[in-house]
């Protein structure tokens, strides 16, 4: 008999200020086995203890050097084999990536980099984008099952923002950024949402804080679920929890029978 897996990820935009507005308190309720977090602006000294009162097994920290900046963070009730920070693919030690290694599947929790700073930037993210995707490969060729989660920072889809004609230039949005996307499917990477809701419109993750955005929907769909093609056929649901506030961002998630 196999047990259902509930993943979330979700982009806080400060694990301090999503405290403060105790914006996590609906963990006690939902209570998901594993809690990916990513943009946490903290190190593990700065981390709050009191986001809500589920006790977890574990909580692993990727807070990188620069404080206030970036950072990850992993809640779950599954005790991973092992946990890396891949210093070789984040390699300004941003605290970008957490891998986590289990029985069933190798997990990485993922804040991609946003490249609408400047064009060294955007090369810096585009570097990051291969890097991933080799080291994912590689796994692959070992036999491991994986799966991806976190802000990827790139709207896949004309259907997956509100407005693409007037962000076609717009790092987020732009050709090589999608085209990318496209070479993690090719590659045997599954698009959960889409793979379980198919061309459903006006399903986004990101609104800007400005305009109004989210209360009219002017959003983008850039945090995501990937798994490895052989996960498809025990994945049961993939979901945006759009109602769940505190970020301009909102958490998305994956139920998997393992």
């Amino acid at each position: 008999m196999s047990d259902t897996i509930e993943i979330l990820s979700w982009n806080v935009n400060g694990i301090r200020a999503v405290a403060n507005k105790q914006a996590l308190k609906w963990v006690d309720e939902r209570r998901p086995d594993i809690l990916c977090l990513q943009e946490i602006k903290a190190t593990a000294s700065q981390f709050p203890d009191d986001l809500f009162d589920t006790n977890y097994a574990t909580l692993t920290i990727n807070s990188g050097e620069r404080k206030g900046y970036s950072g990850t963070a992993t809640f779950s009730h599954l005790v991973p084999d092992s946990s890396e920070f891949c210093l070789d693919i984040d390699s300004e030690h941003e605290g970008r990536i957490i891998q986590h290694d289990y029985d069933d599947f190798t997990l990485f929790n993922v804040y991609f980099p946003n490249g609408q700073k400047d064009d060294e930037r955007l090369a810096y993210k585009m570097a990051f984008y291969e890097k991933f995707l080799t080291y994912c490969d590689a796994l692959r060729d070992e036999g491991k099952s994986i799966v991806i989660c976190g802000d990827v920072n790139t709207a896949h889809r004309e259907i997956d923002l509100k407005n693409p004609k007037s962000n076609a230039k717009t790092s987020g949005f732009l050709p090589e950024e999608r085209a990318w996307i496209d070479k993690l499917v090719e590659h045997g990477y599954i698009d959960t949402f889409r793979y379980v809701h198919g061309d459903i419109e006006e399903e986004y993750s990101w609104w800007s804080y400005r305009f109004s955005a989210r209360t009219k929907n002017v959003g983008w769909r850039i945090d995501y679920f990937f798994i490895s093609d052989d996960l498809t056929e025990v994945l049961e649901d993939a979901f945006i929890l759009q109602d769940i506030e505190g970020s301009d961002h909102c958490p998305v998630g994956i139920r998997l029978a393992l």
